[in-house]
């Protein structure tokens, strides 16, 4: 249920302004240096941030997805742009990859995301937990040489990412140290029932105390002890503005070379390309947040296919990246306390508050601090308690959480989570293998039950089945829980029963023949 009436958002404001807070001090580095790891303008990745929050938000169905540029799309971005040659030719692929992805929610194709099994979503989370933890450690010890590291999933491995931490190692900035040892405890320390139960605190999240602990900690350091304080390249770098009417000028706006590059073939290779990966990253994600929101609303994906579509439509018009649906921002969002879309838009006001007047003061704020508040998200997500679970659920469960996880650290997304879709699939087709027929036999009397619908796939069990059948007996197939039966099935036990009586074998069949096809109805049992 999407839900409308103003009541419903209002009543939640006390939750969703603080998340959207959190968000933003999220998203602002993430879009900046994602621009910076695509080759692209800057303020293109906070025109995406932009679009995102204030726009998608509003038409996406998803009351808890956050959409903005993604690190899942640096690659295809920077290779678009080498590709085609200019900036504004990666905008118009840009724009026509929002149409496409209209297109595609018009055809309903949103249905893909619910072929993913639980168990591979769940491992898509807990592996993205995992890289957060990996990205961030090596940021909260002051080590910083990519910002796009800090939720990538697409182009760097686990190999790439260790390589990194063990870097780290010499590169120490102890003022970063401190600052995110400290804010990584106050984010524990505000998570606990004690702190939870003072009138006082607890509207307070943690994150804002984290982050304002870090501002402090470098005011007072370039104060008394500048030996102490993170330099500059380890803070928020926002570009600043003269003033408020500067905001327009970063502004790329169509003209007519850019209709140009419509004449390119390759502009439309590239707009497939990224409304195909945009779709999916978004599709996995919105199931993601889905599985992760407190209140278990479901989001229409169709629409959100729609709501993308129009995001990238309008950020490629105005000189903005593209766009997904990203899910390290979402857990954020649902960590911090976010209930509803209000937490997604107001990151997308904070955000434009923040490039048009407090810039030069966000510019305090040490990325080490941000780097404790998804340090603190990636544990979330991949707490050892959920792996216990799915331990505990059984192999079937277990290794397609497990192989999703590790295919994930070590390939990216896309490639991971196909790797955990096939073999989800498989488990499925496995215990559907042994469980659509069972065999029962009680002396003489041998019953054959066609528990469920019944494929091909089954006709190797079936046949097993059949030679287990001794002569003599009396069989009854009943096939009344099955509404559709293979023709192979049918082929199959029409050939049973008609070598049965050389082997003196009687056979009942119960509710067998008209279920060829699938039908809409079933209110009579015929027996034969």
């Amino acid at each position: 249920m999407i839900h409308k009436h103003a009541q419903y958002y209002l009543q939640h404001l006390k939750d969703d302004i603080p998340a959207g807070i959190v968000v933003f001090l999220v998203a602002l580095p993430l879009c900046l240096g994602i621009a910076m790891a695509s080759g692209a303008p800057l303020f293109s990745g906070l025109i995406a941030g932009l679009v995102g929050g204030l726009v998608v938000s509003w038409l996406s169905g998803s009351q808890l997805c956050v959409s903005g540029p993604a690190a899942g799309l640096t690659v295809i971005v920077l290779t678009a742009i080498e590709t085609l040659g200019s900036f504004q030719a990666l905008l118009v692929a840009g724009m026509l990859a929002g149409i496409i992805q209209l297109a595609l929610g018009y055809l309903r194709a949103g249905i893909i995301g619910a072929f993913f099994p639980v168990a591979v979503i769940e491992g898509m989370l807990a592996a993205i937990g995992l890289i957060l933890i990996i990205k961030q450690l090596p940021h909260a010890m002051g080590y910083h040489n990519s910002y796009e590291g800090d939720e990538s999933y697409m182009n760097e491995t686990a190999q790439s990412s260790l390589q990194e931490f063990v870097s780290a190692f010499n590169g120490v900035t102890p003022g970063a140290a401190v600052i995110s040892s400290v804010a990584l405890l106050l984010l524990i320390l505000w998570n606990m029932p004690t702190i939870k139960r003072l009138p006082v605190l607890k509207n307070i999240p943690g994150a804002l105390v984290a982050v304002a602990w870090g501002v402090g900690y470098q005011l007072l350091g370039l104060h008394f002890a500048p030996e102490w304080a993170v330099p500059t390249e380890q803070l928020v770098n926002l570009p600043i503005s003269a003033k408020p009417s500067d905001f327009l000028t970063y502004f790329t706006l169509p003209d007519a070379s850019y209709w140009a590059h419509l004449a390119n073939p390759k502009v439309y290779a590239q707009a497939v390309t990224i409304a195909i990966i945009a779709s999916l990253e978004t599709l996995l994600s919105l199931e993601a947040t889905d599985k992760l929101d407190p209140l278990k609303r479901l989001a229409p994906t169709n629409r959100e296919l729609k709501a993308q579509g129009v995001g990238n439509l309008l950020s490629g018009f105005l000189g903005g990246l593209p766009i997904t649906a990203v899910i390290v921002r979402s857990a954020a969002n649902i960590n911090s306390g976010g209930k509803t879309r209000i937490a997604s838009f107001s990151h997308g006001v904070f955000l434009l508050l923040s490039i048009l007047f407090l810039a030069r003061y966000l510019n305090f704020i040490p990325l080490a601090c941000l780097a404790a508040i998804l340090l603190h998200t990636g544990y979330k997500l991949a707490n050892p308690k959920i792996f216990k679970h799915f331990y505990q659920k059984g192999m079937n469960q277990f290794l397609p959480f497990i192989i999703t996880v590790v295919a994930i650290l070590c390939t990216d997304l896309l490639m991971g989570m196909a790797i955990g879709l096939v073999i989800g699939v498989f488990f499925v087709i496995k215990t559907d293998y042994h469980s659509a027929i069972t065999l029962i036999q009680e002396g003489d009397k041998i019953t054959l039950v066609l528990n469920k619908d019944v494929s091909f796939i089954n006709k190797a069990l079936l046949r097993k089945l059949i030679l287990r059948i001794p002569e003599h007996s009396n069989v009854t197939i009943d096939a009344s829980k099955a509404r559709f039966i293979d023709h192979d099935i049918m082929e199959t036990l029409e050939e049973f029963l008609a070598a049965a009586p050389d082997d003196n074998i009687n056979v009942k069949a119960i509710d067998l023949y008209g279920k060829e096809k699938i039908r809409e109805h079933q209110t009579i049992i015929i027996k034969y």
